[in-house]
């Protein structure tokens, strides 16, 4: 059986748009895509006036470096988001197929799905929000086309070990896609699972720029998959995904220097979660700090959404996740730069201080 039987039959036999630019070839004089032929003003050389390639194979050739894999096994596109959505539209049969997910979890896999009228199957994280991998293979239907795992998971940080995600593989084979989601996957000494998609055609695996690498406004995201995967992908996504000058800032932060600069600054975050994770465990107020593989601390507080409110009167927004599963009580605080961090550290015992003086 090949992975691409779990697919929509209807578009393994789509028609993919074949767009000017993939016409292009090498001509020197480009005339087919009703393009300008001077570019704007203040474009730098950019060559903002022409379609970008779909693929751009620098992009794609930095990238595979980075990741140890071979170009045909990438598909790049708008941050992991639009991988997430082609993937449903790609596998889910709209009022007959789903998804499984583990809350709490990225939110965007059941957007997806619903956008999309695919069913969304939850099978709740352990209560220290471990993968529970009976509870998953159990869940397990006919129906089900896609299963996204998040790891290092958000928003509670916590990672999926190697050893769960292969007998996960192992179990679906034949059954549906394995997804995992590596969007922090740089924060944590978890290794990575793209080396398993050799060993498993129906194992994808998520990876994007937005986070370590410092790109969350260029929206650069990767697919990474068995080559027939990449291919059934690259057949509805949109013409033209990538914007020249993200793609010119994905080349900058991905050259010799740029990964330098990006595990300097990777090394603080970690250094610095640490010393966040120490001294949130010390103050009154402060329930339990998750153990985290990521660039944030899942934070459980008496009171999150005073804790909140005084933070925002600082000028400090953390994230609330007090709507998820298990995490009523808690508020994720992104680890920002040492000063950033000694700032939240000083509102927050300055709301304890003031408290105790009350």
């Amino acid at each position: 059986m090949s992975v691409l039987d779990l697919a929509r039959p209807e578009i393994r036999t789509l028609q993919p748009y074949s767009s000017a630019r993939m016409e292009a070839g090498g001509a020197q004089i480009m005339l087919n895509a009703n393009e300008s032929a001077w570019e704007p003003a203040g474009d730098a050389a950019l060559g903002c006036n022409r379609y970008p390639d779909p693929q751009p194979a620098a992009l794609l050739q930095a990238l595979a470096a980075l990741y140890g894999v071979q170009r045909e096994q990438l598909c790049v596109g708008r941050g992991s988001d639009e991988a997430i959505d082609l993937l449903v539209r790609a596998f889910c049969r709209a009022g007959q197929d789903a998804v499984v997910i583990q809350p709490p979890t990225f939110g965007m896999y059941a957007v997806s799905a619903r956008i999309q009228n695919a069913a969304v199957i939850e099978v709740s994280l352990a209560q220290d929000f471990s993968l529970d991998v009976p509870a998953l293979l159990a869940a397990i239907t006919p129906a089900v086309k896609l299963v996204f795992l998040c790891t290092p998971n958000n928003p509670s940080g916590k990672s999926i070990s190697r050893d769960d995600i292969e007998r996960v593989a192992q179990a679906l084979a034949g059954k549906a896609l394995l997804v995992v989601d590596e969007a922090y996957i740089e924060f944590s000494d978890q290794p990575s699972a793209i080396d398993l998609i050799g060993r498993y055609e129906h194992l994808a695996v998520l990876r994007t720029l937005s986070k370590a690498w410092a790109l969350a406004g260029a929206r650069i995201g990767t697919l990474v998959a068995n080559p027939e995967v990449i291919g059934l992908i690259r057949r509805i996504m949109q013409p033209y995904p990538l914007p020249l000058p993200c793609v010119t800032a994905a080349l900058v932060a991905l050259s010799p220097s740029g990964q330098v600069a990006a595990r300097e600054h990777i090394a603080i975050v970690r250094e610095q979660r640490v010393l966040m994770r120490d001294a949130l465990a010390g103050l009154p107020g402060v329930r339990e700090v998750l153990t985290s593989d990521a660039n944030f601390l899942a934070v459980r507080f008496d009171d999150a959404g005073a804790v909140y409110q005084r933070l925002l009167q600082a000028g400090i927004v953390v994230r609330d996740v007090r709507r998820y599963p298990k995490l009523h009580d808690t508020l994720r605080i992104t680890v920002g730069t040492p000063e950033e961090n000694a700032r939240v550290l000083a509102v927050l015992n300055e709301m304890t201080l003031n408290k105790v003086q009350a």
